[in-house]
């Protein structure tokens, strides 16, 4: 299971943390990813990271304002966001791919759990 929080009404350039609690995962390899669907649009990776090793991958959306870490000790995944634009507005997934290694260009379809979405909204 995944328990995603974090979300929130925040002001254009401001900063929020995601975070995503996982339980139940049978084997320690997998990547944890955050995805993100705005009204009308397509759901769209946004970062993931490997719990295994550590990679990571930003989607060009997020380089230089969302960080993505892990804290293995506590099985949670977090999104850090500054910087925050209106564009950036949606509602917050965090999936698992239980196949995957490491980090890289995220496709939905190879993701196999996801949380219930925590909503983000950036107001102008």
């Amino acid at each position: 299971q995944l328990q995603a929080s974090g979300g929130g009404l925040v002001q254009a350039g401001g900063s929020l943390r995601l975070s995503c609690a996982a339980s139940g995962f049978r084997s320690d390899d997998y990547v944890i990813g955050w995805f993100r669907q705005a009204p009308g649009k397509e759901r769209e990776g946004v970062s993931c990271i490997s719990v295994i090793d550590g990679s990571q991958y930003y989607a060009d959306s997020g380089k230089g304002r969302f960080t993505i870490s892990s804290d293995n000790a506590k099985n949670t995944v977090y999104l850090e966001m500054n910087n925050l634009e209106p564009e950036d507005t949606g509602v917050y997934f965090c999936a698992g791919a239980l196949h995957l290694m490491r980090a890289g260009p995220m496709r939905v379809h190879e993701y196999d759990y996801w949380g219930q979405g925590t909503q983000v909204t950036v107001s102008s």
